[in-house]
């Protein structure tokens, strides 16, 4: 998360608007990361005991062996198989994959992108994790293949609620919320409403703090920023202004670039992730996307809604993320949570960045895999 969404690849996220308002002034410069300070000094390999939950890297338990695991999907193999639902007169986009006839005692899974990905930036968790549990993943309202309405006042309450209709309308049956970034934080709203009955637990990757880094306001160095976060709000809504940075920031090298500085396995970053992040961003309504969610409420916070969920959640957090930082205001909160919540376990992946499912996703296959095997059984249908 840096200074504006706290999400995913998108370069032109959440983290961007500095970057490209630096763009705008130098024009041979790549992406001006605005995590100004957020982002402290890290050891060259760490690992952390916290609440007697051990994080590492290495690991020896996982169910599915490197050598079972099957290859990713490609990403037009994925296109090819994705649906339409609609939502409220609006087309979303989703996936549903079981490669195996899995046992009805299980839960579904439902992934959820962060800020300027969709339903392929899982490309390399869909199939492993299909073996043993049916698989849904959905492109936000706004993202992907998804509509991205004209006008929208984007918020993280209305992806909460198209999460809890889709699992009620579509999967229909007890789910585990798996989200990254900006993503996790809709699943941890949608699992805090008092009257959903369908989520059967949360898996947080790298959880954001809000739909944009005006919801740090308890960091001083977000506090002495306030006057150019609103600054850059006010630039975003000059239409001129938004469009030059917004492509700027999307062409291709520069939004390679960003990745490579957000992904610790630099191996990761390949022309189909540029490509996942990219082609969304070249469709009509994408800007409009980009500066309502940039210069938007950020919404609820995770600090105020964590402690109302009493389901098993699953934190993973990658060590190396210039977004949200282990060792910033929301990273440290959620480091603190295995002390305090017994239902809340946490692992920290050593030399991995703010997408840790895309970037090591055989690490997180490993923590991921034996936590959704320890959950209790599913019963049949959601009510």
């Amino acid at each position: 998360m840096a200074v504006a969404v706290r999400a995913s690849p998108l370069v032109f996220l959440p983290s961007s608007p500095f970057a490209a308002s630096g763009i705008l002034k130098k024009e041979r410069s790549t992406i001006f990361n605005l995590n100004i300070g957020l982002q402290s000094s890290r050891s060259k390999s760490r690992c952390i005991t916290i609440s007697s939950v051990k994080c590492s890297a290495s690991s020896t338990s996982a169910i599915v062996s490197k050598e079972e695991e099957p290859l990713p999907l490609e990403v037009n193999e994925i296109k090819t198989m994705c649906k339409t639902w609609v939502w409220r007169g609006y087309n979303i986009n989703y996936l549903s994959y079981q490669a195996r006839d899995n046992s009805s005692s299980r839960p579904s899974l439902l992934l959820v992108h962060g800020f300027g990905a969709s339903v392929s930036h899982w490309r390399r968790n869909i199939a492993t994790l299909a073996q043993n549990y049916a698989v849904y993943a959905i492109d936000l309202l706004g993202f992907g293949a998804s509509d991205k309405p004209e006008g929208f006042a984007y918020n993280m309450e209305t992806w909460a609620q198209l999460i809890l209709d889709f699992v009620n309308e579509i999967i229909q049956r007890p789910t585990v919320l798996v989200g990254n970034s900006v993503g996790s934080l809709a699943c941890v709203i949608a699992a805090e409403d008092p009257s959903q009955t369908s989520i059967q637990g949360l898996v947080l990757l790298n959880c954001a703090g809000g739909m944009n880094n005006k919801a740090i306001v308890d960091d001083w160095r977000i506090k002495l920023l306030f006057p150019l976060l609103w600054l850059v709000d006010f630039l975003l809504n000059q239409k001129s202004i938004a469009s030059a940075i917004f492509n700027r920031v999307k062409q291709r090298e520069n939004l390679k670039n960003i990745l490579l500085s957000v992904y610790g396995n630099k191996e990761s970053v390949d022309e189909d992730l540029v490509d996942i992040i990219r082609t969304p961003a070249d469709a009509e309504g994408a800007l409009d996307a980009f500066v309502s969610i940039v210069t938007g409420p950020p919404g609820p916070n995770p600090v105020q809604l964590i402690p109302k969920i009493t389901l098993p959640i699953l934190v993973l957090w990658g060590d190396q993320d210039p977004f949200t930082p282990i060792d910033g205001p929301v990273g440290k909160y959620f480091s603190s949570l295995p002390s305090q919540k017994p239902n809340v376990s946490l692992f920290l992946l050593e030399g991995v960045g703010h997408c840790p499912h895309d970037d090591r996703p055989d690490l997180v296959h490993e923590k991921l895999l034996p936590w959704l095997s320890q959950l209790p059984v599913a019963e049949n249908v959601v009510t």
